[in-house]
């Protein structure tokens, strides 16, 4: 139903919302002035007063000065201070100054503004003071106020000096001040002097001017007298010479109007009359006798005027306009007079009103050009408040003010409540009680206990709790007793409790005052303990909440343009006032109660109805009847009236862009302190509580008009079935809306941790609604806050705002505010956003946003039973809370109830709006998506399997989205540990790219959790090459000791008995390590991969038994890696026709022996295993020999068929480091000798290492013959060249193989007299003489082997020995061995002709 048709007219009430802050404890700070002046004996003492000022452009849009207000209380020698804001909130905003030995006047306080400066003057009983501050202009670097919390004006008051005698002056006590009356009045003057007027004691006005603050000079005292004439007190004359003046002139009430150059004082005086003094003149220009303008005055005229209150306004159209009230007992009359110049100082009223009131006890009032707006108090102690178009007034008729109402005086507790909880709950309730009431009440049970508590609401919560237990416990005198006794126990202190606080509530519930600012109509009431604003009324609230006698004399013109259709709804609301006044709190309770429960609301009427019937003792229903009969059209009416309640309308999105960015910001803090939100939220609190009601007495007067049926019927049965049909749908629905408003307007925020908001907002990020920021709960209060209050602060404000200014076609700058017309749009605004039926679904949004899920899920379920929009979203919203509260099976079920109406709701377009996902070709699989990373982010991958399952039977045709849906069902499988559920996902994606993808990845994972065996045992149908690629890839990109993607290959081609590719990879596998992994591990892994590539070609025939040889570089890179560039770009070439090398088993078993001895000699010495890795077999032979791992590097020759000669010629220089090397070396040789174990033990004798080394040597001699013993003599050049003597061992076993070698030897390192020995020995060898020491098997004979001698080595020693120097030792050697070869020489001819005879003989 939306709001079409007829449209009521606006109402010219107005409601009072309560707003106050609620932090604990206001911070005051607190100042002394101490002016030494002493108390004044039996002084009165004055009644409380306050007052407060508005800045001069706080109606400008772009102005610092924005809404914002100061205002104060007086009580005795204190004056506190307090400085708001509407959109800001002001950090030092609260003074409290005590005035010793002083009373400050209930209204002695004013506050003017300069262009630099708000000047506070403020007066006493004594003494009157100046308080000088900076202007917020000057505070700020700018008009523009771009943060949400900036200083008050009060920040930096420390810094003045309060008894400064420029700014404060203590009142003489001749003629001193009249002790009975409170007039004050204060002003600027045009040159910036202060001016104080007061009532003198001898009758006239006392006039104390203090110089300009930043001008020095004297305060000036000056009294207006009556006769005219200003004399100055320090000439004061005697009272015979200045004439009596009787008491009767006193002033009992003073207002100032200043002009350029002067100011015209009024005085309303004890005597009745008004007085009109000029100040620059100093003179009496006019006297008015008020009682002359009043019917009855009689009564008056002896008496002395009390009561009596003045006020100004002034404005350039309509001049100065005076507003004086009269009182009389038990009746008040207001006179509105115009000031007419006559001619030059003289002047007249000219009436223009007169208006009559009953109330007594006038507490305050204030006029504008227009209006009079007054507050009172009954005798009831009940806050009246009204006001009047003096000029257009309707036979006198005051506009209501509907005030705000006290909490409920009792609580109600039902036998399934717990009295502690139940109030508790009332006394917390946001916008019940203040937290001064709460620490008064707590003092009475305190005792006078003044314990600071700590500034916070769960503190007092716990202060309070301990306070009334505490009774409960003290007044318990037995020890045993009932449940029932106890309960009873508990209602009857928490009631006691509960009344203190309503006592105190009642009491800072007093009005002290009324502000009206007429620049942009703000109306407020100050009361002791907090500020209230008069917020326009609807009329229809106007309608049900107003009296009898206010709707019969309501224009009808105002409510319809039909005088007939007025009437009837006249008719309807006073039916509907009377069934709210039959119905009982337990009856009001019930309808309540069943909502809460989802019952039907019709029902409930129905059960109200029946309880009316059955208790009407006061006959309203009959009342009701006759009334009815005078409604011509019920249906019409009714209807009218629900149009009228209802807020489903489409809400307009215009913005502005365009604006600056100061002014964006500007206006994004307009309304945003704790005091606008709770106006703002209050009031919705109200109209929901009016409109609740008014919705529920529909529905009883509803069932009531049914039941009456036909006869009892005017409109007949067709209306009758309308009625029934339609109206009643109509009405519940408003009827729920209303209630749901009203419940979240109750509802308290939960206090969400920090850290738990950020993981919210992460994981709503994903679902891209808006900017996350938004949803960041700024709480403008410490104290308890509702989800309305949380909705309006963070979201709805600044989009209400930037839509409200949006649509005017003024600049900013040029804008004024109106703040009756700028709060009502705002709450309009505001009840769109939160009526359950309207196109906006931001307050759910919001809620979610702010983690307020508890909340949340209340909301959505007081929405299910009846309301049929945003269904949907609503189903969404419930999932999401079922995620946040840990039912995730739930949420599913509600996340999959959603896809069937994607498309349909705003919200969830919105939701589906950002998702760009290729693969997503439907706004149903788009939805899904979005789902699915939701789930994702908050790690729930079952319910992603279940989703995406769900989704896949409803995508069937769609390939791409198939494709997505099962690499996700993939991904989480997988994550699971589910590894053939997994792999089942895998081969069932019909996308190649993704399949791929999804074969890497599980490659990939399971890998790093070692269940290599499902990854073996896999079947790969189809998949086998691509299988074995990854892993390859993998296995040449990563970490060789890290993963082990080679051994995987390895058993995976084993599994399949492809034992030549098993082989290829662990060969491949070895090389690697080879290069890259140079440490005894790395030689150990190497050694077992070799020897599994041997294995694996031994499993193989023996034709088979071959690998390719893989290559380096090239061969090692992944896959689809990117082509290699050369330095200036451009694509390097890739080198062609390589050459394949066939490796057999022969070879891979000389690799694994030489990488065997490298792990062995890595084992020994682990320094060399990074030289070890890559050295060949020749590196590894000199590697070998430096360790003294001679065996192995014996072994190593024998293999490769190296030369011999490198390990002999290092083993002869270990032995002769030995031989020379002492001790230290003698012990370190035992090392490498136990490398290389000889075959025979010598154990008849203790034996050294050198001797040892000898023998390894001899024996290693011995075992590696060579020809010539080509190993003996590399063995001997070692030993000479190094000047070692020759072992005779050594000697003798070469010279017995290669006699002529020695000779060379020793010819060679000039070893002359061994070659000559050498010789001798050798003649005489071959002449028969020890010829077995030199490998000759017959001597010279003519009948052996011809013999011979090596004859050039021989001259070369002859020669030698002849060239050196002559000495004796060289001549014999060259004499013996001239001589041995004479002998030599005739045995060989001999021999000759020997062997010659026998040859002939034969």
């Amino acid at each position: 139903m939306q709001r079409t048709g007829v449209k009521m007219a606006a109402a010219s009430s107005f409601t009072e919302i309560s707003c106050w802050d609620r932090d604990t404890v206001t911070k005051w700070r607190e100042f002394v002035i101490n002016t030494g002046v002493p108390p004044i004996p039996g002084g009165l003492k004055h009644p409380d007063g306050a007052g407060g000022f508005f800045y001069e452009q706080s109606s400008q849009l772009l102005s610092c000065t924005r809404n914002r207000i100061i205002h104060w209380t007086t009580s005795g020698d204190t004056l506190q201070l307090l400085e708001v804001s509407l959109d800001v909130h002001l950090l030092y905003n609260a003074i409290q100054l005590k005035v010793v030995n002083c009373n400050i006047l209930p209204g002695g306080v004013r506050i003017y503004e300069t262009q630099n400066n708000v000047i506070i003057l403020f007066v006493t009983n004594q003494t009157v003071h100046r308080l000088v501050l900076p202007h917020p202009f000057r505070m700020y670097r700018s008009d523009l106020i771009t943060e949400s919390t900036v200083q008050s004006i009060f920040t930096d008051i420390g810094k003045w000096n309060f008894r400064d005698p420029t700014n404060c002056y203590v009142i003489q006590a001749v003629p001193g001040l009249a002790p009975t009356s409170t007039a004050s009045e204060a002003w600027l003057g045009s040159d910036g002097e202060a001016i104080f007027a007061l009532p003198s004691a001898t009758g006239g006005i006392f006039i104390i001017q203090m110089p300009p603050f930043d001008v020095y000079g004297q305060v000036n005292t000056v009294e207006l007298k009556q006769s005219s004439v200003m004399q100055r007190l320090t000439g004061w004359m005697p009272t015979a010479i200045r004439g009596d003046q009787g008491p009767s002139d006193l002033p009992i009430s003073i207002a100032v109007h200043c002009l350029e150059y002067d100011a015209f004082i009024f005085a309303l005086c004890q005597d009745h009359r008004l007085r009109m003094w000029s100040y620059k003149d100093q003179i009496c220009l006019m006297t008015v006798d008020m009682l002359e303008f009043m019917p009855v005055n009689k009564d008056l005229r002896n008496t002395v005027a009390v009561g009596h209150k003045l006020r100004l306004s002034f404005s350039p159209s309509t001049g100065l306009y005076l507003g004086i009230y009269l009182h009389a007992t038990k009746r008040g009359q207001f006179c509105i007079f115009q000031l007419v110049s006559v001619e030059k100082n003289r002047y007249s009223l000219d009436r223009i009103s007169t208006l009559f009131s009953s109330q007594e006890r006038l507490i305050d009032f204030r006029i504008t050009s227009t209006d009079i707006w007054a507050v009172w108090q009954d005798d009831e102690s009940q806050t009246i408040i009204k006001y009047i178009n003096f000029e257009h007034s309707n036979a006198g008729r005051w506009n209501q003010v509907f005030a705000q109402p006290l909490p409920e005086e009792e609580v109600n507790v039902g036998d399934d409540q717990d009295p502690r909880e139940t109030y508790l709950e009332r006394l917390f309730s946001p916008g019940r009680f203040t937290s001064t009431a709460f620490l008064k009440a707590l003092k009475i049970f305190h005792r006078g206990d003044d314990r600071i508590l700590e500034p916070s609401w769960d503190a007092l919560r716990k202060e309070v709790i301990r306070a009334v237990e505490s009774e409960i416990q003290g007044n318990v005198t037995e020890y045993e007793f009932s449940q029932e006794e106890f309960r009873q126990l508990q209602v009857q202190f928490w009631s006691k409790f509960y009344a203190c606080c309503l006592q105190y509530q009642e009491s800072l519930s007093y009005p002290l005052a009324i502000l009206v600012n007429p620049d942009n109509n703000m109306v407020c009431v100050l009361k002791k303990g907090f500020l209230t604003f008069l917020v326009p009324c609807a009329l229809v609230d106007h309608l049900y909440l107003s009296s009898d006698e206010y709707l019969l004399v309501e224009d009808d013109s105002v409510i319809s343009e039909d005088p007939d259709t007025a009437q009837d709804i006249l008719s309807l609301v006073q039916c509907l006032r009377l069934i709210n006044e039959a119905i009982s709190m337990e009856m009001a309770f019930l309808m309540e109660s069943a909502l809460w429960q989802l019952q039907s609301p019709e029902k409930t009427a129905e059960k109200i109805l029946n309880e009316l019937l059955a208790n009407d003792t006061e006959n309203v229903i009959e009342d009701i009847q006759n009334k009815l009969q005078d409604v011509r059209n019920l249906v019409s009416a009714l209807n009218i009236l629900l149009r009228e309640m209802c807020y489903e309308m489409e809400l307009e999105r215009n913005t502005n862009p365009d604006q600056p960015l100061s002014v964006r910001l500007n206006l994004s803090h307009m309304y945003g302190s704790g005091l606008a939100v709770s106006a703002v939220c209050q009031s919705v609190y109200w109209i929901a509580v009016t409109r609740f009601q008014m919705c529920r007495d529909i529905l009883v007067l509803v069932q009531f008009v049914l039941r009456l049926g036909d006869p009892a019927f005017p409109g007949g049965s067709e209306q009758l079935f309308q009625l029934q049909q339609d109206t009643v749908q109509q009405a519940s629905r408003l009827l729920w809306s209303y209630y749901l408003v009203l419940w979240t307007s109750q509802c308290e925020t939960s206090n969400v941790p920090v850290d738990t908001l950020e993981s919210n907002l992460q994981h709503l990020s994903v679902l891209e609604l808006s900017d996350s920021s938004a949803f960041i709960p700024q709480k403008t209060t410490s104290g308890p806050q509702t989800v309305v209050e949380l909705f309006f602060q963070n979201v709805a404000r600044k989009q209400i705002i930037s839509q409200l200014f949006s649509q005017t076609g003024a600049t900013p700058e040029q804008m004024t505010l109106n703040f009756p017309e700028v709060i009502t749009a705002v709450i309009s605004y505001l009840m769109q956003h939160l009526w359950p039926t309207g196109s906006s679904f931001l307050f759910p949004e919001s809620l979610m946003g702010c983690c307020q899920y508890s909340q949340l899920q209340e909301y959505l379920r007081l929405l299910q039973p009846w309301c049929d929009v945003n269904m949907g979203s609503c189903s969404f919203m419930m999932g999401q809370c079922n995620l946040v509260m840990g039912e995730g099976h739930k949420a599913l079920e509600r996340f999959c109830e959603v896809a069937s109406v994607v498309g349909k709701e705003d919200f969830l377009d919105k939701l589906i709006r950002g998702e760009e996902d290729e693969a997503a070709s439907t706004p149903r699989m788009q939805y899904y998506n979005k789902v699915l990373r939701l789930l994702e982010d908050m790690g729930l991958p079952e319910l992603v399997i279940q989703l995406a399952s769900i989704a896949i039977s409803e995508t069937a045709n769609d390939g791409k989205s198939q494709a997505a849906l099962r690499t996700r069902i993939f991904k989480h499988h997988l994550d699971l540990g589910h590894n053939n559920e997994a792999y089942e996902a895998l081969t069932q994606n019909p996308d190649p790219s993704r399949q791929l993808d999804c074969l890497r990845q599980l490659v990939v994972v399971l890998c790093e959790r070692s269940q290599l065996q499902d990854l073996v045992d896999f079947p790969y149908v189809g998949l086998h090459d691509e299988v074995v690629g990854i892993i390859e890839s993998r296995a040449r990109a990563v970490d060789l000791m890290t993963h082990n993607y080679y051994e995987l290959l390895y058993a995976f081609h084993i599994n399949r008995h492809n034992y030549r590719k098993a082989g290829t990879i662990m060969f491949e596998y070895g090389m690697r390590l080879g290069t890259e992994v140079r440490t005894v591990r790395g030689l150990q892994k190497q050694v077992n991969c070799y020897l599994a590539a041997i294995n694996c070609l031994r499993l193989i025939r023996p034709e088979y038994a071959w690998i390719v040889k893989p290559a380096s570089g090239a061969g090692f890179e992944r896959p689809g890696a990117s082509p290699k560039r050369t330095h200036d770009g451009e694509y390097a070439t890739v080198p062609v026709n390589r050459q394949v090398e066939i490796l057999e088993l022969k070879d891979l078993e000389k690799e694994y022996m030489l990488c065997r001895t490298r792990m062995t000699l890595a084992q020994h010495d682990p320094s060399t295993a990074a030289i070890a890795g890559t050295a060949s077999a020749t590196e590894m032979v000199s590697l070998l020999v430096q360790a003294g791992r001679f065996d192995s590097a014996l072994g190593l020759c024998q293999i490769f068929k190296l030369p011999l000669k490198p390990v002999f010629e290092g083993l002869a220089y270990k032995c002769i480091g030995l031989q020379f090397g002492g001790e230290a070396a003698e012990t370190s040789a035992w090392d490498w000798l136990a490398s290389n174990p000889l075959s025979s033990i010598i154990t008849t004798k203790e034996t050294s290492a050198t001797d040892e080394a000898w023998r390894l040597l001899s024996s290693y001699l011995d075992k590696y013959p060579s020809q010539n013993a080509q190993h003996h003599c590399c063995v001997i050049k070692k030993l000479l060249s190094h000047g070692v003597p020759l072992p005779n061992w050594l000697v003798n076993d070469y010279k017995q193989v290669n006699a002529a070698g020695l000779l060379r030897l020793y010819l060679n390192f000039d070893l002359l007299e061994e070659a000559t020995e050498l010789v001798v020995e050798y003649v005489d060898a071959l002449l028969g003489k020890g010829h077995q020491y030199f490998g000759i098997e017959k001597p010279l004979s003519a009948v052996a082997s011809v013999v011979w001698l090596p004859y050039t080595a021989i001259d070369q020693l002859l020669q030698a020995l002849g060239e050196t120097p002559p000495n004796g030792r060289s001549d014999q050697l060259r004499q013996k061995l001239l001589n041995k070869l004479e002998d030599y020489h005739s045995q060989v001819r001999q021999a000759t002709e020997d062997f010659t005879y026998h040859r002939r003989r034969l």
